[in-house]
């Protein structure tokens, strides 16, 4: 009896022993997942902060394209007002170098004061009403509105008209971009209206613009 009564301390003991150890292993774990619990919290902290931050920016850029834009179309308005579409043909027209290729001055300047009712309308691919536009779609739709049809195709819409030189454009030509991938309406002063891709809205770009400069690839005119 005494053989067993220590047989059984001993296997108490052990039992003990190895309950103390699964209790240490036990509260590691615990510590470990709550550490591992703080540092994902303090992750999405961050990216939240970070988040709000990207917002914040992103909501000041947008206000700043929107004055800028405003800015661009009172422009626009002041100097298409101001000089009418007569007075800037004819000053092309005077201008054009001796020996230069000789363009049949624009019939259609006119679409620019059309064009400049739809800035801020919505981009949508294959939009082609006021509640949407893409570029092309864009375009035939201003065009349509002076009595001209123009397929709902950029590449289909380089083959009318006649090919401008870009030192010769004015109010009216369309322009082409990105292997004809892309097209807008010359507004003067080196601008150009256009739907340009989703995510944006219509508006006023320039030719000097790095991507537009680079992708130009040529300007016809509707007549």
């Amino acid at each position: 009896m005494i053989g067993e009564v220590r047989s059984f301390q001993k296997l108490v003991k052990r039992e003990r022993a190895q309950l103390r150890q699964a209790r240490v292993e036990q509260e590691r774990l615990v510590a470990q997942r709550r550490a591992q619990k703080a540092h994902i919290e303090a992750q999405l902290g961050e990216r939240r902060r970070l988040f709000a931050s990207i917002k914040g920016q992103i909501a000041q850029l947008q206000a700043q394209e929107h004055s800028r834009q405003l800015a661009l179309a009172r422009q626009a308005k002041q100097r298409f007002q101001s000089q009418p579409i007569n007075d800037t043909i004819i000053g092309a027209s005077a201008a054009t170098p001796e020996g230069a290729a000789v363009v049949p001055p624009s019939q259609y300047g006119g679409v620019v004061g059309v064009a400049m009712r739809y800035l801020g309308t919505p981009y949508v691919w294959g939009g082609s009403s006021p509640g949407g536009f893409d570029c092309s779609g864009f375009v035939a739709y201003v065009f349509g509105q002076v009595g001209v049809a123009l397929p709902h195709y950029s590449g289909a819409q380089y083959g009318y008209g006649t090919a401008v030189p870009r030192d010769q454009l004015q109010p009216g030509d369309l322009v082409f971009f990105d292997g004809l991938g892309h097209v807008g309406i010359y507004i003067g002063g080196g601008q150009f209206v256009h739907a340009p891709h989703t995510g944006d809205v219509v508006k006023i770009s320039s030719l000097s613009e790095s991507w537009y400069a680079s992708t130009y690839v040529g300007a016809r005119r509707i007549g």
